[in-house]
Order: structure tokens, then sequence, then C-alpha cells
């Protein structure tokens, strides 16, 4: 009598399956189709739980805590210092304790835990925190001989790949959730100014900062958000790509406290079907310049306004998120290739990557009269990094206020225009207008690309 067939082919699974207890990965279809145990055995020690506690000032008053009544009396109640919890999850990259987790989850921490599978703790610091990118690095105080994933090339990463998500969600423990990479090269502006890959394994709060490893144990990405509107897990998790995360574990290994980035001093949007048609493209793609900075490394390359950015290191870029991300990567002092194309035609260069010009130029704060108090800078390339100022911004920027100038509307990061009608350009018109004998001011200043007037009386 002849087996049957699917009789058959499951017995032949299970006699080839590796012995209980054996450290293997699985390493053919039929070994990932019987189980993911192994891979989890091996991957899993180096997932932990972090748990962190933040001091914010909040107001308490009689309506604090309530879901109706609190919108309408936020304001109200003294200001008091309150102990915020975080709860999330953190990956080992180094043995001796380097873990690498979100800023969301750690950032701002006054006390982090960190809490292994076997159950051992750890207090640690973080060495190097990065919001925009949504990335810390944290040391555990006294570790040594730790579990550590290895990072995998994420370029090297296809859409359709066997993945796994490893780490706490809503608290119950160490959660492990299988699928697939759904997408690569994902930004938009619902997810802030990251470039990230997509998978449909589920990941919900608690996951922030985990891994997200293949089926070689290799981390390719740490989760950090979700698209939801129930507040859990929908399928379309987002997760930040392992050479990213290569490059910021770098950095704070060589003692950065925090992390750096290539500036670019261009300004682009991507590049639609119409577009190309009048840029001569064959196909919608890449980033057209809009705005150049005269000290942008794109320029001083030979770039110009209406030069097509395709390609960073041969990487394709569609999108400022690729752009800023390709840069972040390859890290400064590198040199990087940059494809181009101007007028239909195609040509390469190499650019020199370094951080933002400038960030020791002349200060100013003014200590008598009305505008005592008012601390600021003129406009570089490094302080438009630092402050999030317009590429095309000049002049002179607040960069501090003190004393009754916090009542005036007055905010770090606005640009001073003029001031009662005459034009501001440098620190010297700056400091000559602060001298006016007047009750009345009125400021012109530039806020978040928009020209705001503020008028106050001392």
């Amino acid at each position: 009598m002849k087996p049957h067939p699917v009789l058959g082919a499951a017995l032949a699974l299970i006699l080839s399956a590796p012995a209980v207890g054996a450290q293997t990965v699985p390493e053919s279809r039929e070994e990932i189709a019987l189980s993911f145990a192994p891979l989890v055995r091996e991957a899993s020690p180096a997932v932990v739980n972090i748990y962190a506690q933040r001091v914010v000032q909040g107001r308490s008053g009689l309506f604090s805590g309530d879901p109706f009544f609190e919108q309408f009396f936020r304001d109200l109640g003294p200001v008091r210092p309150r102990v915020e919890n975080s709860l999330g999850s953190g990956v080992i990259l180094r043995p001796d304790g380097l873990v690498v987790s979100n800023y969301h989850v750690v950032g701002g921490a006054t006390d982090i835990r960190v809490v292994l599978t076997d159950r051992r703790e750890y207090s640690a610091e973080v060495i190097m925190a990065d919001e925009a990118s949504d990335l810390a690095v944290l040391r555990l105080s006294g570790a040594s001989d730790l579990p550590a994933l290895d990072l995998r090339d994420s370029d090297a990463v296809e859409a359709g790949e066997l993945v796994m998500a490893i780490g706490n969600p809503f608290g119950v423990g160490q959660t492990v959730t299988s699928g697939i990479v759904s997408a690569l090269a994902r930004s938009s502006a619902s997810l802030g100014q990251g470039y990230f890959i997509q998978t449909d394994a589920a990941i919900n709060p608690g996951n922030s900062g985990g891994a997200l490893i293949d089926m070689n144990g290799r981390l390719i990405g740490v989760n950090t958000a979700i698209l939801s509107r129930s507040g859990g897990s929908n399928g379309i998790g987002f997760a930040i790509p392992a050479n990213l995360v290569a490059e910021v574990l770098r950095q704070a290994e060589a003692g950065g406290t925090r992390f750096e980035r290539p500036w670019a001093g261009v300004g682009g949007q991507e590049v639609d079907a119409a577009m190309a048609e009048a840029l001569g493209l064959d196909r919608p793609g890449g980033i057209v310049i809009t705005e150049l900075h005269p000290q942008s490394p794109f320029g001083a390359a030979g770039l110009q306004p209406g030069d097509v950015i395709l390609a960073l290191g041969g990487a394709e870029v569609n999108s400022p998120q690729e752009v800023m991300f390709r840069l972040a990567v390859a890290g400064i002092g590198q040199e990087t290739s940059v494809e181009y194309a101007r007028d239909g035609a195609r040509a390469e260069v190499t650019l020199r990557l370094d951080a933002a010009p400038g960030g020791d130029g002349p200060a100013l704060t003014i200590t008598e009269g009305a505008l005592a108090g008012l601390s600021a800078t003129e406009i570089d390339p490094s302080t438009i990094v630092e402050l999030d100022l317009p590429l095309a911004a000049q002049g002179v920027v607040v960069t501090g206020l003190e004393g009754p100038l916090l009542r005036s509307g007055l905010a770090a990061g606005d640009v001073i225009l003029g001031i009662n009608g005459v034009a501001v350009e440098t620190l010297a018109d700056l400091a000559e207008l602060s001298e006016q004998q007047t009750r009345n001011w009125a400021l012109d200043v530039l806020r978040q690309g928009q020209r705001v007037r503020l008028r106050f009386r001392f």
C-alpha cells in the first residue's frame, strides 16, 4: 500500500526537523513552514523591555484627568512637576551593553530601567538621542557579554521578505509577530521626516524601539510607528532602516552626543508626470531643485535650480526625505555620487559631505532698555539647521528670551525683520534700534514662513 502523499510530505518535514533544543535558524522553506521557534530562540534574548520615567511640568486642578472638563480648564491651576512613565523596547547591538531604541521612548527620561528576557535588570543612560530620526542609543551600567543582534544592509531588503517583529506591546511581556516586508522607501507628511520600511507584522504600543529581523536573525529595522485609527495594529507598521541605525551607532561609539547629518542646502519637490514631461524626463522620478543656498555643497558641485536629482550613492531618490536619508547614512566627511538631469541630459558628479558651516558667528544679548533679555545671532547655515529656519532666511534670529520679554509674544526662532518700521539686517541694526526711547514697540518677525507683527508696551 502506497503512503498518502500529504502524510508522506508531513512525515518528511518532521524527520528533517532539528532536534529539540537545537539552536538553529530555519534554512529552507520547509523548515520555516514548520516553525519559527529556532529563530526566536536565537534573536529574542537581544530584545529588551525599557521602562522610562521623565518629570514634566503640568497644571493640576479640580478637573485634572476629567475626560470632558479638562479640555476647558487645562490652563487653570498651579503648574506642578509630575512623573510621566513610558514603556517601550530596545535592541542590544553590542555585547558590552549598547542598546538602540526610539527617542520617543527614552528622550528626556530621568530614570531608565532595562529588563532582559532572562530577567536581569540594568540601569541605563542615554548617550545619544536624535528626535528627528526617532533614535536613541543607551549604555547599560555594568553590562558585559550580552546577546546582540547583527545589523543587515537594509538597502538589500526586498518587498515580500519574511520578517519578525519582537517587542513588548501594551506591557504584556516580550511578544513575537510575523509578517512580510510590505514596502520600502516609505515617506509621507503623516509619518513626519522619516524614511521607513513598511511591514504587516503586528506592531502595537510598547513595540516601539523593538526589532524587525529577517529570517537569519539580523536586524533590518527598529520598529517606530503605525498607521491606525483605533490605536492598535492594522497591519501597517514602520521601522527605521538598519543602515541609519548603523550610522547613529557609529557616531555614538565615536563619542558623539548628538547625531550629525551632512548639510544639503537644497530645497526641492517630487517630480510628477506633468513635471517630468516639461523637464524632458522619460518618466516621473527624482527631486527637482527649487532652492539652492549659496553655500550648498550641491551648488559647489555644479548643480543649479531646475536640475533634477535622480540618485545619491547609486540609490534612486524620489522624495526630499529620501535625499536626507541617503546623506545621513553616508555620513559626514564622506563623498557620494550624485546623478542628476539637466535639460533632459544626465550627468554625474561627486559630492563632499560636511556639516552645515557656521555656528561660531557673532551673537548679541541686550542688557538694557525695553528689549533687555533678548539674545540673537546672525543667520548662517548652522543656525538654519539648528532652529529649522527657511533655507532662504537671512538677517537676525532670536535665540533666547528672559524677563518681561517672555510676555511679548516673541519666541526663539523668530527672524526679526524690523523694529518700529525700520528694517533689521544685522546685529548692529538690532542694537541701535533697541535703544529707542519709547514705550510702544512693534516688531515684524518671520515665524514658520509667515510674517507676523507683534505689538507690546513696556
